[in-house]
């Protein structure tokens, strides 16, 4: 099948990369990014919409029909932040980005990244895993054709990729300490991007994805 595309969050390190490997894949036909300001990346798959309000969709509506695929990379820190603001920007704008989604592009897989640590049963003490948790329930309550969502922890990033964060630059030369020491809680940044692909194309028999789900999946041949 011929995928065609939206991802959220390009600006940003997961979403970045998502983008490149989806650009380079012969099974994409085409790619729309929605940023609130340019990822600078030019490409005759790829348009972008410039968009500020992700609470409020109404006005590019027209543009978001004729894709059957979502991949939404964009997600904030709950570092320093109270419950009810995290809430609104993860919890309420993923829904309703994934609301409008649903509505004008049923046959849409929608693939969510979430966090490992997301907390599933939404009563757990730590306040982002509870968040993620709900957010990950209610995607799967929406009349997609499929709903993934995507739990990595410790991602080793790609290279040259602009939006690397500042952690993952200094402490890359440690990932395959990592992986050999915590295997089940790494995963390559553009395994993500190529699980995303795959669950699009083939499915996958899990809705929710651990990091070895992740590595599976990216290794499936397309």
């Amino acid at each position: 099948m011929k995928i065609k595309a939206i991802i959220t969050g390009s600006t940003g390190m997961v979403g970045e990369g998502v983008l490149h490997v989806a650009l380079a894949d012969d099974r994409v036909e085409k790619v729309l990014v929605i940023n609130r300001r340019p990822c600078g990346v030019e490409h005759e798959k790829l348009t972008e919409i410039l968009h500020s309000d992700f609470h409020d969709f109404s006005a590019i509506e027209p543009q978001l029909s004729g894709y059957n695929a979502c991949y939404f990379c964009l997600g904030v820190s709950s570092v320093g932040m109270d419950e009810k603001k995290y809430y609104h920007l993860t919890y309420e704008l993923t829904h309703h980005v994934a609301q409008t989604l649903a509505r004008l592009n049923p046959e849409m897989v929608f693939c969510y990244v979430s966090g490992a640590g997301a907390d599933g049963s939404e009563q757990g003490r730590i306040m982002w895993a509870r968040v993620k948790g709900k957010t990950e329930n209610s995607l799967a309550r929406l009349p997609f054709r499929a709903v993934y969502n995507f739990r990595p922890g410790l991602i080793y990033p790609m290279p040259g990729m602009k939006n690397t964060l500042r952690p993952y630059k200094i402490l890359g030369f440690l990932f395959p300490l990592f992986r050999l020491l915590t295997p089940g809680r790494v995963v390559r940044l553009e395994d993500i991007g190529n699980a995303m692909l795959n669950a699009t194309s083939a499915g996958y028999r899990k809705q929710v994805l651990e990091c070895p789900d992740i590595a599976a999946l990216a290794a499936v041949k397309g």
